[in-house]
């Protein structure tokens, strides 16, 4: 009798694809109470804010596979999922769920011991809403969308509370409405591509290709009412304990309004993928915004 071979050994390359490295651009929000209260510069502040990202992107991944694992059925289906390791058979289901329970472990870990338990809360609260968005909530049309912006809301609160500064009601005002607009644009794609046959009409999210229109509608919309609360913020009084010329932050303005109109137009015109967060990551107009966003900030300081 022969002997029983056994299961070869995961690819490097297969299992960085099951972590989705590019989205831990996401956990870069936790930057943000930091960078805007101007004390990124502090070492303690600096060391605490990498702890979060790194703790964020552990757990992160781990409940893209939970998702993947959910979902590998329905991937194998969809013109761009099925080539996911879960869905491709490239990574067992097994070995899928081994692995994301070790990153949530390991996130977890490093939380506890180098981080505020007010952090290792917010962090039980984003998986807790990550495995609730995956199990039901992704398929309950617009309350989907809404989820996904208080997640990322939560990485923002996550940054705050690893570091102990306090995270404005203009910073989460503004990030509520920039997401849910970043969320809607992912769900248009997504229609889009049912729209044109590229991708099944049913893609469990909640949407049927009719609701394109409303989607379309709704998400300018947000994304122009977080540029409205950006201009706001910097009238406010609040603006000129920070920066010694706030008038110059409405330089923000222009090169985001600029992003805003360009993803949803190129959305529109079916040239955006399922995955905003990918082409942007991808798209060096994306980096040109940023680079303006972050001169603007300067001058005004």
């Amino acid at each position: 009798m022969s002997a029983r071979s056994s299961p070869a050994p995961l690819a490097l390359g297969t299992v960085v694809r099951l972590l989705r490295p590019h989205q831990w651009a996401k956990n870069g929000l936790a930057v943000l109470p930091a960078a805007l209260a101007h004390r990124l510069g502090e070492p303690g502040v600096l060391l605490d804010v990498v702890f979060a990202v790194v703790a964020l992107s552990l757990c992160a991944s781990g409940t893209y596979v939970v998702n993947d694992w959910l979902d590998r059925d329905r991937d194998r289906r969809h013109p761009t999922k099925r080539t996911r390791p879960l869905a491709s058979g490239a990574i067992t289901p097994q070995a899928g769920l081994t692995i994301a329970a070790v990153l949530v472990a390991a996130a977890f870990a490093l939380a506890w011991v180098a981080l505020p338990l007010r952090f290792v809360l917010v962090l039980a609260a984003y998986v807790a809403t990550t495995l609730a968005y995956s199990l039901r909530l992704k398929a309950v049309a617009v309350l989907d969308v809404l989820v996904l912006a208080g997640l990322y809301a939560l990485r923002v609160l996550a940054g705050g509370e690893a570091t102990g500064i306090l995270v404005s009601e203009w910073l989460l005002a503004f990030s509520l409405f920039f997401f849910l607009a970043l969320a809607l644009l992912k769900r248009y794609a997504e229609l889009r591509m049912m729209e044109t046959g590229a991708a099944p009409a049913d893609n469990g999210r909640g949407y049927e290709p009719d609701d394109a229109a409303l989607v379309r509608g709704i998400g300018p919309a947000c994304g122009l009412l977080a540029v409205l609360v950006l201009s706001l913020y910097a009238t406010s009084p609040e603006v000129r304990v920070l920066y010694d010329h706030p008038y110059r932050l409405w330089f923000v303005t222009p090169p985001l309004l600029y992003w805003t109109m360009r993803m949803w137009l190129l959305a529109h015109r079916g040239k955006m993928p399922d995955d905003p967060v990918l082409f942007a990551v991808k798209d060096p107009v994306s980096y040109g915004v940023v680079a303006a966003v972050v001169a603007a900030l300067w001058v005004a300081t």
